[in-house]
């Protein structure tokens, strides 16, 4: 007997879960990668005009993987969506660099080394995407596969779901708006540490990463100084953070 579990059963395993510190999209990328044999999982925003922003992702890496794509405006996710059809990377070292010249080598360098895209629509709109990765290079079998794409049904439910809730004109419900506020605004001190030190897109959000991190302070707080010019790049000893 097969031990995929439908959308539905995840669905009622995501709802039942801690409601007081995390998202349902934050909980349904949690359940995804305890269940699949994956090492993360992150969910972004897609329309038709593009990415509109990461709202979930279980770990530094699967962040990373979904901050360089909505960055550089490259890698698995904006084909999957572009094409509208799950995008299998199971061997990044041998298609990355020449796929995508910018998200390819920063992937590689962050240690994901399989990347698997299922676009998140009902007909012909485009609601999102969901990204799992593996840290080791390797294809999903049939029903590892067929458990991904249970989640992409259910992880489409909770969009409309949560969205459901705000009546027309109020925009998008917070647990989608708020995270991608936070994004846009670390996207932005991505922009302008790229003029600043002079590097492209995806040298200046490793920059801001390698600060945040090596001043143990909150990624967007960092954007937040370099958008109001309290952090400079290149930065002197004595600037902020």
């Amino acid at each position: 007997m097969s031990s995929v579990r439908t959308a539905s059963q995840i669905l009622s395993s995501v709802m039942s879960g801690d409601r007081g510190r995390h998202t349902l999209p934050e909980r349904l990328c949690q359940d995804c990668a305890a269940t699949l044999p994956v090492n993360g999982v992150g969910l972004a925003l897609m329309n038709d005009a593009g990415h509109q922003g990461v709202i979930a992702a279980t770990d530094g890496s699967a962040t990373l993987m979904e901050d360089l794509q909505f960055t550089l405006g490259e890698g698995p996710c904006m084909d999957a969506s572009r094409e509208r059809r799950p995008v299998l990377q199971p061997d990044l070292a041998q298609t990355a660099d020449t796929r995508w010249p910018g998200f390819g080598p920063a992937v590689l360098e962050a240690g994901i080394a399989a990347i698997f895209a299922f676009p998140l629509q009902v007909g012909a709109i485009r609601l999102g995407i969901l990204d799992l990765y593996r840290a080791t290079p390797g294809n999903l079998d049939a029903e590892q596969l067929a458990g991904t794409l249970a989640y992409a049904d259910a992880a489409v439910i909770i969009l409309l779901h949560l969205q459901s809730k705000m009546t027309p004109g109020q925009g998008l419900h917070p647990q989608l708006g708020d995270p991608l506020d936070s994004r846009a605004e670390i996207h932005q001190a991505t922009g302008v540490i790229a003029v600043q030190a002079v590097v492209g897109l995806t040298e200046a959000l490793l920059l801001l990463r390698a600060h945040a991190y090596a001043a143990d302070r909150p990624l967007l707080k960092i954007a937040r100084d370099v958008l109001t010019g309290t952090l400079r790049f290149p930065f002197k000893e004595d600037d902020h953070g």
